[in-house]
């Protein structure tokens, strides 16, 4: 992947684009899609994303009492999934940089019975808005990919976390085989974007997906990445052949 960290562009799928005109390109996105993601969502992957989410959740080794920041937190899954491993003496920070996702999964968390313990707060990876050392784990689950500059996103979730504590990036990633990488290539170009137009009718958005994942650093980049921005202990897990991988790293 190309560095854009020294320049003024970075790409929005296959297009490049202006730093600042990315954000509100994403933000289209997901305003147009937010009351049909989850349905996208299992459909595109056949319900497999409830497994990576609960693979994630249960590699956090969250206990009740901590203290949970969950970004582009989306429809809420990992939300309320670690909202119930922290109980009523722990917290969860609920955060999306997206208007539309952060109502509809407010909404969605709430229906299902947690309130005393989720919070939600509109906010942008790459400046978060909380106190420096105070989380015990940060998620990031599909998020990572549409950030503007990843490099500042993992620098600022590092400040927030708290000595010891754990960050888990759930993402898309390389499929680890060459017949999967096709098969795999076929049905995201081919379908997803057919898929989308068909439920959401937005064709456009779920082009933009499929292309912002070929654009996503692979594995052992961002393993990099999570390095260079101070944590430790990075190692990432495969998740459906490396066409999902979630990292994991320490700050100490």
């Amino acid at each position: 992947m190309t560095d854009t960290s020294q320049k003024d562009t970075t790409h929005f799928g296959f297009r490049e684009v202006g730093k600042d005109e990315k954000p509100r390109l994403v933000a289209d996105v997901f305003h147009s899609v937010a009351d049909k993601y989850d349905v996208m969502n299992d459909l595109m992957s056949f319900g497999i994303h409830r497994l990576w989410k609960q693979f994630t959740v249960n590699l956090s080794g969250v206990r009740l009492g901590d203290r949970i920041l969950d970004i582009a937190a989306g429809s809420g899954d990992l939300t309320e999934k670690f909202a119930r491993r922290v109980g009523s003496a722990g917290l969860v920070l609920s955060t999306d940089i997206n208007e539309s996702m952060l109502k509809y999964g407010r909404a969605r968390v709430t229906d299902r019975g947690l309130v005393g313990n989720t919070f939600y707060v509109q906010a942008d990876a790459e400046s978060l808005p909380f106190c420096s050392n105070f989380f015990d784990c940060i998620s990031i689950g599909f998020g990572l990919r549409n950030v503007t500059d990843q490099t500042t996103a993992l620098q600022s979730i590092y400040r927030c976390l708290k000595p010891g504590g754990r960050v888990l990036i759930l993402e898309f990633s390389r499929p680890t085989s060459a017949w999967l990488r096709r098969v795999y290539d076929a049905y995201s170009f081919n379908v997803v974007p057919k898929l989308g137009q068909l439920v959401t009718g937005n064709r456009g958005s779920y082009q933009y997906l499929v292309e912002s994942i070929r654009k996503q650093p692979a594995q052992s980049e961002l393993r990099s990445m999570m390095g260079a921005a101070g944590f430790e202990r990075v190692r990432y897990y495969n998740l459906s052949g490396g066409i999902v991988a979630v990292h994991s790293g320490y700050k100490f």
